[in-house]
């Protein structure tokens, strides 16, 4: 029986209401048992669910559930309906527990590779993290699991993640750090939103009435309720006030006093109070909803998850050593190969229900080889050169070597960063001597995010990027190694060849308490390709056992309406002898415009399965804020008429085709002129061109007589100086001034006289 919301909070104490809005447990909220609200169990669970057994425990061995690759990897595969697959398996696995939200998707951006929770998150792009958490919000919530969009927002490093002051400008916050939320609360629907530990501008996360009311729930339309990070909030009136519904974990009964106190003494508006309450009984009542208790398919989910990790494998290089051609002596190295590193630490860290030993997948489907084992490396940070000796006679007898390596969970991990991008000591001096040793050496990466190679990729065959694999991942990186799967994976960040090539380098992770987005839009791709920097490997590059041509790229308008959008069509060709996967990117290229933009941003995908010698059309729709920017000025999303460039690559380096269309806007914008408006300003205003011209000759006549000068002078008489061209960079109110004794009126009184015109007119 579902709940009368309005009915029962009418009924609701000031005391039960307060109560309400703080946890009851670490993952629990408060029941009311005489009203019949029940309590609502949540949990961590971003690539599978982390259910303790003790609900005032935090860090307790949580119950056994299939453990997904990471949203790295998940993102990788670049295929939007399998990781919903995965979100209905999660909400299965969440039901069999009596879970009713599960804590994800992350979808901060990558902006540095240095993050150590990079591995959680699933792109520096911000229109592929949307697509990536649409897909796997909607998988969970089709089954009647809430999700918990996190963390929101400008969390994007774990040094002083708990008080960082992230200085970020407005157009920057709007075009990189928040599109992944909007996507996902207006298509996918969240039913709670995570607040971040943060500070935003001066803010913390917790209490920022911006973003958590004006832009959240007004301007995006959410309806959940916004849960903190466990212990975020700072001050919990604060946070009542600026849009925090619920406080985790509990139980506070502090702050539920506090509360209760601000109410009285009026402080906190009780309707501020009421509508907190609201929220959490509607998502309370949603999640009653859904039974519990039913069993789920263990085997089925870790097939799922092998399928996952098999299509989230990028190949980054192959000197034609892969896919194995039934080599009889196989070289094992690294001792990931039987120690599998399969997700990260911190608080989705998972129970697998079982997991695939990269050594006994590879066995399998060996046949007759003979395959030896190497350790390679130890566990932690120490050097051996006795693994590597071992290694290295292991590899010269063999007809290839497999190496298995992997960060150490004391490099990445929540909670902390990297401080390089480098692989240990060890592993790096391994690689490079088991190179030297066997040409055929192949490098298998078990890493969260990007990680340099310059050392060594040039002796490497083939590299592998297997990402933190989940469970299943041993059996997926086999079958690619022996071309059971060809690889279809893609990178969704770049790998820089140097730490220092970064485009945040110099500010990551800041100084004394606060961290400066200097980047401001250019972050991944974006930098690399404005800055003309040469990559690693580019964002989008994945390689491929087949081959694929793109032909006849059109569009379904070559001029359009910016409402309107339109539709590309790109043609795509197995030309390879096995069939593959390609993944299709749309770049968007605006010619020009007046703020400076990226060279090129992603707008639209697709992956295609072909078979040799087959052939598809793909179709990608391109929208309103496919050609849009956010103008800080206008605190707005804009067009502007021009041209653009439609490109379809298979990487952000490898366009293979390109179009251009033109785009004519329906937006009537208000003029953005003011007193410190310049004359080229002026100019460039449509109303304030036809306002001023009649008195600009006047004007500006007036002025180069003062410096010496007749108009169209190109050196200004005797000063050698471009006049007009230092007069467009003038506030006309400035130049008045220069000429304020000849003037009927004052400056001020001429230019507001003006701008009454702008506004009217």
């Amino acid at each position: 029986m579902s709940l009368d919301i309005a009915a029962t909070v009418a009924q609701m104490t000031l005391e039960e209401k307060a109560a309400l809005c703080t946890g009851a447990s670490s993952w629990t909220t408060i029941p009311i048992d005489r009203l019949g609200v029940p309590a609502l169990l949540v949990t961590d669970g971003p690539h599978g669910i982390r259910r303790v057994p003790d609900t005032g425990s935090l860090g307790a061995t949580a119950l056994p559930a299939t453990c997904f690759p990471t949203a790295s990897a998940m993102a990788a595969t670049w295929n939007v309906d399998l990781i919903h697959a995965v979100g209905q398996a999660l909400a299965e696995e969440a039901n069999s527990m009596g879970i009713g939200v599960v804590l994800g998707p992350g979808v901060n951006m990558k902006r540095s590779p240095r993050c150590g929770r990079n591995f959680e998150y699933y792109a520096e792009d911000p229109y592929l993290a949307g697509e990536m958490a649409v897909a796997l919000i909607n998988g969970v919530q089709s089954k009647g699991v809430g999700t918990s969009l996190k963390h929101y927002a400008a969390n994007n490093q774990e040094t002083r993640r708990f008080t960082i002051n992230a200085v970020v400008d407005e157009r920057t916050l709007h075009e990189i750090y928040l599109p992944a939320f909007e996507a996902a609360v207006k298509r996918a629907r969240p039913w709670t939103v995570m607040c971040s530990y943060n500070k935003i501008n001066g803010t913390y996360g917790s209490e920022h009435r911006q973003l958590l009311t004006e832009i959240l729930k007004q301007d995006w339309g959410f309806e959940g309720f916004v849960v903190s990070d466990w212990g975020a909030v700072r001050d919990r009136v604060k946070a009542l006030a600026g849009g925090l519904d619920l406080e985790m974990p509990g139980p506070k009964p502090s702050r539920v006093q506090a509360v209760i106190d601000a109410v009285h003494n009026g402080e906190l508006d009780e309707a501020a109070l009421d509508e907190a309450v609201r929220r959490i009984l509607r998502i309370v009542d949603k999640a009653a909803a859904t039974p519990k208790g039913a069993e789920f398919d263990v085997d089925a989910h870790h097939a799922l998850a092998r399928r996952v990790a098999a299509e989230a494998i990028v190949l980054l290089k192959n000197d034609g050593v892969l896919p194995l051609q039934q080599p009889q002596r196989i070289a094992v190295i690294g001792r990931s190969a039987k120690e599998p590193h399969f997700q990260g630490g911190g608080s989705s860290h998972i129970n697998p229900t079982r997991v695939d030993s990269p050594f006994d997948e590879l066995q399998k489907l060996a046949g007759d080889a003979q395959l030896t084992y190497s350790e390679g490396y130890p566990a932690g940070l120490e050097t051996d050169q006795a693994l590597i000796d071992a290694a290295v006679q292991a590899a010269k007898a063999a007809d290839v070597a497999l190496l298995y390596i992997a960060l150490p969970g004391s490099i990445e991990s929540e909670g902390y960063d990297r401080d390089n991008l480098d692989l240990t000591e060890q592993q790096v001096a391994l690689i490079k001597a088991v190179c030297a040793a066997q040409p055929h050496s192949v490098v298998i990466l078990n890493s969260g995010s990007a990680v340099v190679m310059n050392e060594w990729i040039d002796g490497a065959a083939a590299v592998l990027q297997a990402w933190m694999m989940g469970q299943a991942g041993g059996g997926a990186i086999a079958g690619v190694l022996f071309g059971a799967v060809n690889p279809s994976g893609k990178l969704t960040e770049t790998f820089p060849l140097r730490l220092v090539d970064t485009p945040s380098h110099l500010s990551f992770p800041g100084g004394h308490g606060e961290v400066r987005y200097g980047e401001d839009i250019f972050i991944g791709y974006r930098y690399y390709d404005a800055r003309e920097v040469p990559v690693l490997f580019p964002f989008g590059h994945g390689l491929s056992y087949t081959q694929f041509a793109y032909s006849n790229l059109r569009a379904s308008a070559t001029t359009f309406k910016d409402a309107d959008g339109l539709t590309v069509s790109v043609d795509v060709t197995n030309t390879g002898a096995v069939a593959g996967q390609e993944i299709v990117q749309i770049y968007v290229h605006d010619h020009a415009a007046e703020l400076v933009r990226p060279p090129k941003e992603l707008k639209g995908f697709a992956k295609v399965a072909l078979q040799p010698g087959e052939t598809k059309t793909v179709q990608i729709a391109l929208d309103f804020r496919a050609f849009a920017y956010y103008h800080p000025g206008y605190h707005r999303w804009i067009t502007e008429d021009g041209d653009f460039d439609i490109l379809a690559g298979a990487s952000a380096a490898d366009i293979r085709d390109k179009i251009t269309v033109t785009l004519r806007s329906t937006l009537e914008l208000p003029s953005l002129l003011n007193r410190e408006s310049t004359l080229g300003d002026w100019m460039a205003d449509p109303t304030g061109r036809t306002i001023i011209e009649p008195v600009r000759q006047e004007i500006v006549g007036g002025m180069m007589r003062r410096m010496g000068g007749g108009e169209g002078d190109e050196e200004g008489g005797d000063i050698g100086m471009d006049v007009l061209g230092f007069l467009r960079e003038t506030p006309l109110l400035s130049i008045l001034h220069f000429q304020e004794g000849a003037l009927p009126q004052s400056p001020e009184e001429i230019v507001d006289g003006l701008l009454a015109q702008v506004q009217g007119g």
